[in-house]
């Protein structure tokens, strides 16, 4: 599939928004809305997924390598540094203990011993436990026939936001994949069979489903009406629906900087809220208003985000693509047109062993 300019700039919009979130509430300004940028990552999540699956043969245990080396060692080593931190004192507020690492580290979702509250020791790795499970139930699909893919993910979605809203429990596994937020990962799926069908909406709606989404999420910012996945969801999806329209109709020109931020968008999520902390205890101690100190820590955030995108996430994906290239028998077993292709090689070569010729 080719590269989609505005998908990277919607990656990079919500990145960004995540990132001013934080800074808001660290710097005592408000931005909540900035949190909706988990819900538009989610529905960016469902389409890439379906559309970079339909695109060729994929089994299961290909498709989860791939996604665990893209997801889990930028967010070990995040992980790490946060318990390397507490042990040496710097976050005084995190306690953390073994279980509560072990289940940060395997995407089990757990409850944080220094609040309650189900967080894995870097906070916003929450979002991940949704991500790997997902990409969990995405692989299971992927041994039906394709036709079947789509409706098997509804079901299982829909099924446990049923359970969810008709039985109440505290369990972390329970409530983490029962909360309607897995929708959005449907809604994502769905944009992305349309898509690769050419049915999306011509250029006109497009801007209109835009404007939808920035009046409802502006709305939604300003009166809190609304704040849950059910609504934001939906607004979620209306812009990248939009998005895409325009991009169908060719509206979308490649913007160097933008696409940038799209590729670092997972290193920023990951690590800006090391440097916010860092920005808001200065402005702290040095009295800095609000104005001043809540777009340093954004700046901040960003740029601590793309250090640690070229200086961890790229060497790793680089070390990854190299350690394939050096093993390409993983690359045969997870193409079922290779994995036939060294089948009939074998079975010749042992019927002309047994032939003596």
């Amino acid at each position: 599939m080719r590269r989609l300019h505005g998908i990277q700039y919607l990656r990079a919009l919500a990145a960004l928004a995540v990132v001013a979130f934080h800074a808001a509430e660290r710097t005592g300004g408000h931005f909540a809305i900035g949190a909706a940028g988990v819900d538009i990552f989610f529905v960016i999540s469902g389409f890439i997924m379906w559309t970079i699956s339909q695109g060729r043969p994929v089994t299961p245990a290909l498709f989860l390598r791939e996604r665990i080396e893209r997801i889990a060692p930028s967010y070990w080593i995040a992980t790490a540094v946060m318990v390397a931190g507490a042990a040496l004192g710097l976050f005084p507020n995190l306690k953390p203990t073994f279980t509560h690492v072990l289940g940060s580290l395997f995407f089990i979702p757990h409850r944080s011993p220094d609040t309650g509250d189900i967080w894995p020791v870097l906070v916003q790795g929450w979002t991940l436990n949704y991500e790997m499970f997902f990409y969990a139930v995405f692989a299971g699909t992927l041994l039906l026939p394709a036709g079947r893919r789509l409706a098997a993910l509804a079901a299982v979605f829909l099924g446990l936001v049923a359970i969810g809203a008709l039985v109440a429990g505290t369990n972390p596994l329970v409530v983490t994949y029962t909360n309607p937020i897995v929708l959005e990962f449907l809604l994502g799926t769905l944009l992305g069979k349309l898509w690769l069908d050419g049915r999306i909406a011509t250029p006109d709606m497009g801007l209109a489903l835009i404007l939808v989404a920035f009046l409802g999420f502006s709305f939604v910012g300003s009166t809190y009406a609304g704040f849950t996945p059910l609504v934001l969801g939906p607004l979620a999806l209306a812009l990248v629906a939009g998005t895409l329209a325009l991009e169908r109709g060719g509206l979308v020109d490649h913007w160097r900087p933008a696409s940038y931020l799209g590729d670092a968008s997972y290193s920023i999520y990951l690590w800006h809220t090391f440097a916010i902390s860092v920005v808001a205890k200065l402005g702290a101690k040095l009295s800095l208003p609000t104005a001043l100190s809540l777009p340093l820590a954004v700046i901040g955030g960003v740029a601590v985000g793309v250090a640690a995108f070229e200086l961890i996430e790229k060497p790793l994906a680089r070390a990854l693509k190299q350690r394939r290239g050096a093993f390409p028998v993983a690359a045969v077993l997870g193409d079922p047109a290779r994995l036939r292709n060294l089948r009939r090689l074998l079975r010749l070569r042992w019927s002309r062993i047994k032939s003596g010729t």
